[in-house]
């Protein structure tokens, strides 16, 4: 029986009176303990919970909303014009304040307004303004898809959202969005907010653009009343303000149809239309009934289609309708000089008035778009060749995707050697061939980018891989498959690049590797006062060193390879050419020749700008290609017109060298590469670019020290009857046709002076410096390898106390020890082979170059200058040689430029000599004198600041 207790308490009691007591046994159930208090505790908690999160949100949302700003009527019905305004912050443009025609809701049929409902709220008349079932199946979307898969915003908030706010992406923005939805269809009828929102939205871009269902009918297709408009055409509008750009039918007609057939679809699914005539409709062509285009082109249309692009992409905001204040990066200066240039023949000559080019220039630092140049002859807000036409890049991609991932990964030097070897096939076993079928062997990778070779550019993707070279492609902001086959290593791309895209690539390798996103806009201000910053973030695209070697590598494209028509008088450019190919079947079918070609490219930058141009046709067809040398030049031509225009009176200064690179002398053709040796001959040294600490260490072996025969017999006379010095030797080669004779003077202990290159083995020196010393010096050069030197002395009677004249025809033995031509000269330096330097000693001074660069002859000692006043015995080209004369006598020698005196051969024959010329008019001023500068200075010091001329311009 049941017991009744009045009282919490009792109730508490008699439980606590039964604890711990056991059941009379045989009851048959055992003691149970009750636990309702504690799932009622859990309820309690769980409401409680519950009421506070409701309270919270509700105060958050009330925060939020707080702020929000009031509907207005005029906010909602006339939309605010938006201001574009350049780099300057002079207007260009204002938008929204042409081309509007009002329809009211009456004027509007059905067709037109189901294909509008259909597509963006179908819901339409069954929701207050936020439809939560399709929120729901939207977030649903994206947590199976991904976030963005599919949005739910409904009519209502699109309108909300075009008229009052912001577009910026963030929670309050949607709940103030939200709420002001509900409240605008507190105010207005669900007929009306349809009117606003077919009146509001844009159609097609431009700075003369089209908005408002009513102009969109006329523009497209020459409808004035919206009641002619059929089915199919109402589709194709209908899908149009998710894209205008993308989807525009003259623009794009292949997504402009498959838009149109996804909208037809939505009519029919959602039971406006039949399946049967949503079919039918799909089967109109998408261009029947389109109007002709105006060709009139506004001022700066191509840059404006451009910022409005932008603007869609990055706030979402109605350009035409938000009153924007849009701060661009455009120079007007440029973008004048760059249509003249694609639009006349005022800069460039074009061959025909199909001919297409597309560029757009940007500022190398920032990726700032300086101008645009969509096309020549451009239809308004039609195809933009420089922004929406991929096409194969061809050789322009070789720094992208293979040269830069081996220097980046691998640590390239600019004088990495690589083979252009015949028979060399990609990993499936396909041939591979250059461009004019040869092969060159071994080379650099400087000279296989230079001469674009195709080989090595495979093998230097394969030496990266794949999945590194795409992923530093991508990195450059280059859109490729997640897997790309080896055939994109030359430039055949499935689907293509646009002139936008490689100009931005190509800027990263002139800013030191850091990468910006070509960009028009740089800031934008919303009516409210708002600010967005839409600059791209710069990100690191590739290592400093990376970027460096391959702008050395382009800057040899356009200095010494297939670029050299893009080079700029007094600019520092690198850059690359870029060539497509026919497939069989094409060039088949329009009986092109074989050396017809679709695309031509080139890309190039200095430290301050960077232009990509692509040339070519729209549409191949049997006269449409590129042939001539001429058309073939004309992307070459364009860069540097456009290039060289706006960096007139403009510092753009240098390639900034970093420190993680090394310039090192290394020998030519060497391969394995390794650096000169003392021997070496001064024209096979170059200067090449490494990652610091991949330097070579190994000096070459190629040349031995005086592999050339020396010069026998060297004997000195002077004749006093024809004022002459003759010197006279023998060589001991009989085949003379691959040697010379290179004869230094030295007058009274002076710096030694180069007199002249001979073929001959006699030369003579007219007119002495009474009282004067000379000595001579005579090396053989063999084949470009130079020998031990051979010397010889005479004074010359008179002066203030004249001494006895040397035996005539006296060999001077002291400085010519030894009867054997090859021997070593006791006071000559032998040179190091193993410490490999810069600027190598020569035994016989050979290795000193011009300007004053390197060391001469005997111990390398000397110095010189760049006015070819200085040189030691023949330890340079041609004057301004340093080095010195036994021992390291680096005297200044021959001041104020001078020269010494040509020799000749004299008429008459000294006793001894070989049959002479003619003599010269006997001079006043002594061979390789005149007022010596800083005599005695600088011993044992080869120093300059002048670069050789084998050394490749940095």
């Amino acid at each position: 029986m049941s017991e009744n207790y009045t009282s919490r308490e009792e109730r508490r009691k008699k439980s606590t009176e039964g604890k711990g007591k056991q059941k009379p046994s045989g009851s048959g159930k055992p003691n149970k303990k009750k636990r309702g208090g504690i799932f009622r505790k859990i309820i309690v908690a769980i409401l409680l919970l519950g009421i506070i999160g409701v309270i919270a949100g509700a105060a958050t949302f009330f925060a939020m909303i707080s702020d929000a700003p009031k509907i207005d009527d005029s906010m909602l019905k006339d939309p605010l014009s938006s201001k574009i305004y350049d780099k300057n912050g002079n207007k260009i443009a204002e938008l929204g304040i042409n081309r509007r025609t009002y329809a009211n809701y009456d004027e509007i049929p059905e067709s037109v307004k189901n294909a509008f409902l259909a597509t963006e709220d179908a819901r339409f008349y069954k929701h207050h303004g936020v439809d939560f079932y399709r929120l729901g199946g939207a977030v649903l979307a994206n947590f199976k898809d991904g976030f963005g898969s599919e949005g739910a915003s409904t009519i209502t908030q699109q309108v909300v959202k075009n008229s009052v706010l912001s577009p910026e992406k963030t929670v309050k923005r949607k709940v103030q969005e939200m709420w002001l939805s509900f409240k605008l269809e507190q105010k207005y009828s669900k007929n009306k907010i349809l009117e606003m929102y077919l009146n509001k939205i844009y159609f097609a871009s431009g700075s003369a653009p089209v908005y408002g269902i009513k102009e969109a009918a006329d523009h497209f297709y020459g409808v004035k009343d919206l009641k002619d408009l059929k089915i199919e055409q109402a589709a194709m509008l209908a899908g149009l303000p998710k894209a205008p750009t993308t989807y525009n039918p003259y623009v794009n007609p292949d997504r402009a149809k498959n838009r149109r057939d996804t909208v037809l679809m939505l009519m029919a699914k959602h039971g406006f239309i039949s399946k049967e005539d949503s079919q039918k409709a799909q089967q109109v062509p998408i261009t029947e009934g389109l109007v002709k285009q105006d060709k009139t082109e506004d001022k700066y249309t191509v840059f404006v289609d451009q910022v409005i692009k932008e603007i869609k992409e990055k706030t979402g905001a109605d350009i035409f309708s938000a009153g924007l204040e849009i701060h661009t990066t455009l120079d007007p200066d440029a973008q004048d000089y760059m249509d003249r240039a694609m639009n006349t023949d005022e800069i460039v000559q074009y061959p025909n008035k199909d001919f297409q080019v597309g560029m757009v220039l940007l500022d190398t630092k920032t990726g700032e778009v300086q101008a645009i140049g969509g096309g020549r002859n451009r239809v308004a807000r039609g195809l933009n060749f420089a922004t929406d036409f991929p096409r194969q890049p061809g050789s322009t991609i070789k720094p992208i995707l293979d040269y830069g991932p081996a220097v980046d990964k691998l640590k390239w030097s600019t004088a990495e050697p690589i083979n252009d070897e015949e028979g060399y096939s990609y990993t499936n076993g396909t041939p591979i061939k250059n461009f004019e079928g040869g092969y060159k062997g071994w080379m650099t990778i400087r000279q296989a980018l230079a001469d674009s070779r195709n080989i090595p550019a495979l093998k230097a993707f394969q030496a990266a891989g794949a999945d590194k070279a795409r992923e530093f492609a991508t990195g450059l902001g280059i859109p490729l498959e997640k897997s790309i086959p080896e055939s994109y290593s030359i430039g055949g791309f499935e689907h293509g690049i646009t002139p936008m895209q490689l100009a931005g690539a190509y800027s990263a390798f002139g800013n030191e590797g850091i990468y910006n996103k070509p960009h028009t806009v740089t800031k934008v201000v919303f009516p409210d006062g708002t600010e967005m910053d839409l600059s791209p973030k710069p990100k690191v695209a590739m290592k400093d060193y990376t970027s460096f070697i391959l702008t050395e590598m382009m800057r040899s494209v356009v200095e010494d390879g297939t670029g050299k028509k893009a080079a700029i008088s007094g600019l520092p450019v690198a850059g690359k050419t870029g060539t497509t190919n026919f497939p069989k079947e094409v060039r088949d079918r329009y009986d092109i020749p074989s050396n017809g070609v679709p695309d031509i490219w080139f890309a190039g930058y200095t430290p301050k700008y960077t232009a990509a141009v692509w040339t070519g046709y729209e549409k191949t067809n049997s006269k449409n290609y590129i042939l001539s040398p001429t058309e073939k030049n004309f992307a070459k031509e364009v860069f540097k017109k456009v290039v060289g225009h706006v960096s007139e009176g403009k510092k753009t200064g240098e390639f900034k060298q970093p420190d993680s690179v090394e310039k090192v002398a290394i020998e030519k053709d060497s391969f394995p590469t390794r650096k000169p040796s003392a021997y070496t001959p001064k024209d096979k040294i170059g200067y090449e670019y490494f990652v610091k600490g991949t330097e070579p260490t190994k000096v070459s072996k190629k040349f031995k020290a005086n592999s050339a025969k020396k010069p026998q017999g060297l004997s000195a006379n002077y004749d006093a009857v024809t004022n002459h010095i003759y010197l006279n030797w023998s060589y001991p080669d009989e085949d003379m046709s691959k040697t010379s004779f290179e004869v230094s003077v030295s007058v009274d202990g002076s710096g030694a002076q180069q007199l002249t290159t001979t073929n001959q083995l006699n030369v003579a020196l007219p007119n002495p410096n009474p009282g004067s010393s000379y000595k001579f010096k005579v090396v053989a050069v063999n084949d470009g390898v130079r020998s031990a030197p051979s010397y010889a002395s005479v004074s010359i009677p008179g002066g203030e106390e004249e001494q006895p004249a040397e035996d005539p025809g006296q060999t001077d033995e002291n400085q010519d020890p030894g009867t054997d031509p090859n021997a070593p000269d006791p006071n000559e330096d032998q040179g190091s082979e193993d410490n490999g330097q810069t600027n190598p000693g020569d035994n016989s001074g050979n290795n000193g170059q011009d300007n004053g660069q390197n060391p001469g002859d005997n111990n390398g000692n000397g110095s010189g200058n760049d006015n070819g006043n200085n040189g030691g015995n023949n330890g340079g080209n041609n004057g301004g040689n340093t080095g010195g004369d036994n021992g390291g006598n680096g005297d200044t020698g021959g001041g104020n430029n001078q020269q010494p005196t040509q020799p000749t051969n004299p008429g008459t024959t000294p006793p001894g000599q070989s049959q002479p010329g003619q003599p010269t008019t006997p001079g006043t001023t002594p061979p390789g004198q005149g007022q010596p500068s800083n005599p005695g200075k600088n011993p044992g010091n080869g120093d300059s600041t002048d670069q050789p001329e084998s050394s490749p311009t940095p």
